[in-house]
């Protein structure tokens, strides 16, 4: 979009009910119906690589709906995203649900047609295993990322049955290809058993840092958000949250649940306290309706991605005005 255009935002709310019409994000414009966009926001339908409760297939669409709740105007950031650069509903990325290898291949392609017009990416899944292709994308363009994982779990590990590709691996495959910055990657929330104590020794020598969801407990949001701030620094980011991050009573929708985690509240918060950090792209993954209650876990899932969709179109527009000056 150029600097001389006003982006097209949501379905006016007072005269089409939010109940009514399609279900794209935030009732915004299709991407068909834009022709180009700032961000597209894409869903991934994809499951395949889950090691307990399948359903996140139906994440995305889930988010979808929740999203209809949303309004144009971010008091928390004091920002109206959908003013502020264009942002459109990409619809979704279909990978083989049979054929896990062949699905990584399909989304990286997919999302480098995207990435490639020069939109950022705010992704809905899906299960974790498809941050692998997209942080893959994410590289081509920006070279080695940081990263900010939030998530239950540390998503590390080596293989499961034997499957390097699955949703507790994409991030140990993503620092042996070398797409991620390893002086600047932090899991964020982490809780509950692991294996054995090897799975933090290995964590560790990959370069990841841990603010456990007990650290933002004890030392709040703000505090932690510094702290991630400082880690990040002006690296092209990309973030990436497992809604298990938060605590099943807010989140009990999700596939590995945790017990002890962080509140929506406060993922939120540290989120706006990313705001100045240079966010490339993000996805929200393991939402998995079928054992949601009343939309609790898809609700929290789409504040978090408009948050992060807010943190993208200030920073577009902030782009933008140093351009034209």
């Amino acid at each position: 979009m150029s600097s001389n255009e006003t982006p097209r935002g949501p379905i006016d709310s007072s005269r089409v009910p939010r109940y009514a019409g399609p279900a794209t994000f935030a009732r915004l414009p299709r991407l068909d119906e834009v022709g180009t966009t700032d961000v597209a926001v894409v869903g991934v339908p994809f499951d395949a690589g889950v090691s307990y409760r399948p359903g996140a297939r139906f994440g995305g669409n889930a988010i979808r709906e929740a999203s209809r709740l949303l309004r144009p105007y971010n008091p928390a950031q004091d920002a109206s995203p959908f003013a502020l650069a264009q942002v459109a509903d990409a619809g979704d990325i279909a990978a083989n649900p049979f054929n896990i290898n062949e699905a990584v291949e399909t989304i990286e392609a997919a999302a480098d047609d995207i990435l490639g017009t020069g939109a950022r990416m705010m992704t809905l899944g899906g299960d974790h295993t498809i941050a692998l292709p997209l942080l893959r994308s994410v590289a081509k363009k920006h070279g080695p990322v940081a990263l900010l994982h939030f998530d239950a779990h540390l998503d590390t590990w080596d293989t499961y049955f034997g499957a390097e590709y699955t949703h507790g691996t994409p991030f140990r495959r993503a620092v042996e290809e070398g797409i991620l910055d390893t002086e600047a990657l932090s899991h964020v929330g982490t809780r509950g058993p692991l294996y054995g104590k090897q799975d933090l020794t290995d964590d560790e020598k990959m370069g990841f840092g841990i603010v456990t969801s007990a650290d933002v407990y004890r030392r709040g949001a703000d505090e932690v958000a510094d702290q991630l701030r400082q880690r990040i620094g002006d690296r092209p980011l990309y973030i990436s949250i497992d809604i298990d991050v938060l605590d099943p009573a807010h989140a009990p929708g999700t596939g590995t649940p945790e017990a002890g985690g962080i509140t929506s509240r406060e993922l939120l918060e540290i989120l706006r306290g990313l705001a100045s950090c240079n966010l490339v792209s993000a996805d929200v993954v393991e939402v998995a309706p079928a054992y949601d209650h009343a939309e609790i876990t898809s609700v929290a899932a789409s504040h978090t991605a408009y948050e992060l969709t807010t943190i993208m179109s200030r920073q577009i527009a902030a782009g933008r005005a140093a351009g034209a000056k």
